[in-house]
């Protein structure tokens, strides 16, 4: 093992390398006062910064978390290093010379192993970026040309080509004083029966890089068909690379996404070298994995959680894009940032739009467009059938808990007056305390989620086959709509003769509450109310899909009617009222249909609509007036 690192030199490091300086490597530094910068701290999760730097003193505090000390603790804190490793790491940097006090200058082979495997990958990009000018790699440069990228911009991302042959990167590693151990680790080299052998054959290299500039691992594009890897192949987990806490670009980009507070979000490599080239230099990309909670972190440090910041996601139109930015959302709450989706017309990513219409259409495209709320909710929506109330309340019942998780309650009064719109339905007020309340059942459940939605689970709701039985409240003798319901169906089931023959014109989804909507349904099976036979009840029992629905059958058969004169008048009133009721929902939702459509729908649709609108008016006004003898 090498010595001490002399104590001389270790004074020297520290002077030499500001405080100010590392630190805004990893995050955004702010004026503090007093001559002091401030910032979101790096080792634990805050919404307002309190991590504290003083550039005169060489410190940094955390009042949060009560992490501090000199600039050699910050660096072992954050990359997890030795004290050794954090002053090697810096003394580089400063190009100071260190002596140990046993043993002399410390050789190669004994340096840390963080520093050793940041050089290995540093000697490896300088090799892949020099072989990407060779006969062999031609292809290579092909690729690139027809992207859009010429040997400036492969410079200026480092990008590099790894030779086909089993070891030319492993060798020049050795000769670089690299041990076989130390490339088995850094994930440039893999075992194979007798040595080890280069991990990347044969394809376009782009060096990825941490915050600070480290490479610390690599993307690789196949190039030839008789390649059989994927399409894609990133350097594994290793002890200076997870996948899950790099983004691609972000060394390029912290300092601009740090002054403008906007970050670009794109799906690829290339995609990050056309915004870049374009003007767009916030753009970033992850490595091989979904975008998640600890990229969120890196941003976060950088944005400074500032209420102007914006954070743009753009994905492809297709399913899997789709897919992505949803997934997305559901870290959105992680951000005080604003959130945004982009989707480029015909579906195209950043670099196939840069080739075809230019840098203008990609700085165009990233302009924050659609709320990524707002997107997601959407692509719940789209899977409903909106002009039926079925589809409207399946559509609310999965998107409201999405709307009910927005922390800011502004925000989200807001957002679920967007949701009613977006449905259809007018009862705005209905809305806004559906989410409400689910936000507040997530609240006092711990922030586990919404509670299930009311009703859910109870025996009678999928009593009967076919949606428009299982969906609309749950029974409730409180209501008048189901006390009414409830009566009308005790006649059709005691008193036949007296709402025939209109009960049997009546529809199952004219029963909102699922237990009588499944009863209607027996009935109707059972060959109507219209001339029942004597064997009438018990053909409606055998109807019946179980035993709840048989004995809720059994119940209103024996229930007693509710009127002192059961006669045609008492039938004709209950026939009215719950057909009243189904023209008003029906009018409700023709009237969320025209908002949908607005004025610049289809003006057939327009018309067809506007005329069933007319008829359930008349309709309704006749009912109104002439009672039983309108229907």
């Amino acid at each position: 093992m090498a010595g001490r690192i002399n104590d001389d030199d270790v004074k020297a490091v520290r002077d030499a390398v500001p405080i100010d300086a590392v630190v805004s490597e990893y995050l955004q530094l702010r004026n503090a006062g007093g001559g002091n910068l401030k910032g979101l701290c790096p080792f634990h999760d805050e919404k307002s910064p309190s991590f504290q730097v003083s550039p005169s003193k060489g410190l940094f505090h955390c009042f949060g978390c009560q992490e501090g000390g000199d600039t050699i603790a910050f660096v072992r804190k954050i990359d997890h290093l030795s004290f050794s490793e954090a002053v090697e790491r810096l003394a580089a940097t400063a190009g100071i010379t260190l002596r140990y006090e046993e043993g002399g200058y410390n050789p190669s082979h004994q340096r840390g192993e963080r520093i050793r495997l940041v050089e290995a990958h540093k000697a490896a990009a300088q090799f892949y970026s020099e072989q990407l000018g060779s006969p062999e790699a031609e292809i290579g440069r092909k690729f690139l040309a027809e992207r859009g990228f010429d040997q400036a911009a492969a410079a200026h991302f480092g990008v590099g080509y790894s030779p086909a042959g089993w070891d030319h990167l492993t060798r020049y590693l050795r000769g670089k004083g690299f041990s076989d151990k130390e490339l088995l680790t850094s994930g440039l080299a893999q075992e194979s029966r007798r040595n080890p052998i280069d991990r990347f054959r044969g394809r376009l290299m782009w060096p990825i890089r941490d915050v600070s500039g480290e490479v610390v691992g690599f993307g690789a594009r196949k190039l030839r068909d008789d390649d059989n890897g994927p399409k894609y192949l990133n350097t594994p987990e290793t002890p200076i690379y997870k996948k899950s806490q790099v983004l691609y670009g972000i060394d390029l980009a912290k300092k601009d996404i740090a002054k403008s507070s906007r970050a670009v979000v794109v799906e690829g490599y290339t995609d990050v070298m056309a915004c870049h080239l374009a003007g767009v230099t916030t753009a970033i990309a992850t490595c091989g994995t979904a975008f998640g909670g600890d990229h969120i972190k890196i941003l976060r440090r950088l944005l400074m959680d500032n209420g102007s910041a914006r954070v743009i996601f753009t994905f492809d139109g297709d399913a899997a894009g789709q897919k992505a930015a949803l997934r997305a959302f559901e870290d959105d709450q992680k951000f005080a940032a604003e959130t945004y989706i982009a989707i480029a017309p015909d579906n195209m990513d950043p670099c196939d739009l840069r080739l075809a219409k230019g840098d203008e259409a990609v700085a165009e495209l990233v302009q924050p467009r659609t709320p990524l709320f707002e997107f997601a909710i959407r692509q719940i929506v789209r899977r409903y059938d909106l002009e039926t109330p079925a589809g409207r309340a399946a559509a609310l019942d999965e998107a409201a808990p999405i709307v009910a998780r927005i922390k800011n309650v502004a925000s989200q009064h807001e957002v679920a007056v967007q949701l009613a719109g977006i449905l259809g339905i007018l009862d705005t007020q209905f809305v806004v305390k559906r989410v409400a309340q689910l936000a507040r059942w997530a609240r006092d459940r711990g922030g586990k989620g919404p509670a299930p939605a009311p009703g859910r689970g109870r025996p009678y709701e999928n009593a009967a086959p076919g949606p428009s039985l299982a969906s609309g409240p749950a029974l409730n003798l409180r209501s008048p709509a189901h006390r009414t319901e409830r009566e009308l169906l005790k006649l059709a089931l005691q008193h036949p003769h007296l709402v025939s023959p209109a009960f049997d014109a009546y529809g199952v989804d004219e029963f909102t509450a699922p237990p009588y909507a499944a009863v209607r349904q027996c009935i109707q099976e059972a060959g109507g109310a219209t001339d029942a036979p004597s064997d009438y009840l018990p053909a409606v029992m055998d109807c019946a899909p179980n035993d709840v629905v048989r004995a809720l059958v059994t119940e209103l058969a024996v229930e007693a009617v509710h009127a002192r004169t059961v006669d045609e008048a008492y039938a004709g009133e209950q026939l009215v009222a719950v057909r009243r009721r189904a023209v008003d929902r029906r009018l409700l939702d023709i009237q969320g249909t025209l908002a949908r459509l607005g004025q610049h729908g289809d003006p057939a649709q327009l018309a067809a609509v506007q005329n069933e609108l007319w008829v359930l008016q008349q309709y309704g006004q006749a009912l109104r007036n002439k009672g039983a003898a309108a229907l």
